[in-house]
């Protein structure tokens, strides 16, 4: 996924920090299988970019992260359905691809939650 995309988060770099906002406020930014690929994506570049130091995530609007968004159905996060391939990343949720994005990251990250962060958005 090309950063230029981004509909879920939004990516920006000044002074060597890395912003990362998940950017669903109107659903105080519940988690979904785009904004958990745009979150990959990302942290994949902010491994990559050697000018960038730090990474902060926050959340736009009241919330930090309301967790998964169900609204799709319970079979959103499924990683059978959803084609994930073989390995460690297909045996794990949304979340913990995530999760073990950000731990892999050799920059330091930081969480700048600024509201209520339930589930996913905890971890």
């Amino acid at each position: 996924m090309a950063l230029t995309d981004l509909k879920e988060t939004s990516y920006s770099v000044e002074d060597r920090v890395a912003t990362i906002t998940l950017n669903r406020p109107d659903k105080l930014n519940a988690f979904t299988v785009r904004m958990m690929r745009e979150l990959l994506a990302i942290f994949a570049e902010i491994d990559r970019d050697d000018d960038v130091r730090v990474a902060v995530v926050t959340g736009a609007g009241r919330a930090f992260c309301a967790g998964a968004d169900l609204t799709a159905g319970g079979e959103t996060f499924d990683s059978r359905k959803a084609g994930h391939e073989v390995g460690v990343s297909g045996h794990r949720d949304g979340g913990g691809q995530v999760t073990l994005a950000i731990f892999g990251c050799r920059k330091p990250v930081i969480a700048a939650i600024n509201g209520p962060a339930v589930g996913v958005g905890i971890t």
